[in-house]
């Protein structure tokens, strides 16, 4: 659990659980929703709320992409159903269209929910993501992790 003031790790919001080395999507909308479900198996998430979570991804989209380039994307979105922010990450071995700035397919996703009070956690979370995935080395890593091991070996040794 990420705690106020402390530097924020991405493995304590991270569960090892939400992990996909292979993303089956191939929509935006589909990755939010297998993403989701990775949160929900992860038992970090109710099943019920499921629908409510995507929607509000939806919408955070509809405001802007969230694919930041260089084949990352970090959808996010507040809901109210939750106590602490969690995440899960994915890699989507060919690619999804997620309107990035510089046009090219997402193929890294990191997902991120928040409660509504946290809007300084949020942003630090999201920092700390951004600033992981803009290693280019990272990225290499992660697409061509053969497991959700491997994915997370490279998240755990990045994120000292």
């Amino acid at each position: 659990m990420v705690q106020r003031g402390a530097s924020v790790k991405i493995i304590d919001f991270l569960p090892r659980s939400a992990l996909c080395a292979d993303l089956k999507a191939v929509t935006k909308a589909g990755a939010l929703e297998e993403m989701v479900d990775l949160l929900i198996g992860s038992k970090k998430l109710p099943s019920q709320n499921r629908s409510a979570v995507v929607q509000a991804l939806l919408e955070r989209e509809a405001l802007g992409s969230t694919g930041i380039g260089c084949g990352v994307a970090i959808p996010h979105a507040k809901f109210s159903g939750l106590q602490q922010i969690i995440g899960a990450l994915a890699i989507s071995k060919r690619g999804i269209p997620f309107e990035a700035q510089d046009g090219q397919p997402a193929k890294i996703f990191f997902l991120l929910l928040a409660p509504p009070d946290s809007a300084g956690l949020h942003l630090k979370a999201l920092a700390k993501i951004s600033r992981l995935l803009k290693d280019p080395h990272l990225r290499q890593n992660l697409q061509n992790a053969a497991s959700e091991e491997q994915v997370w070996a490279d998240i755990q040794r990045e994120d000292q």
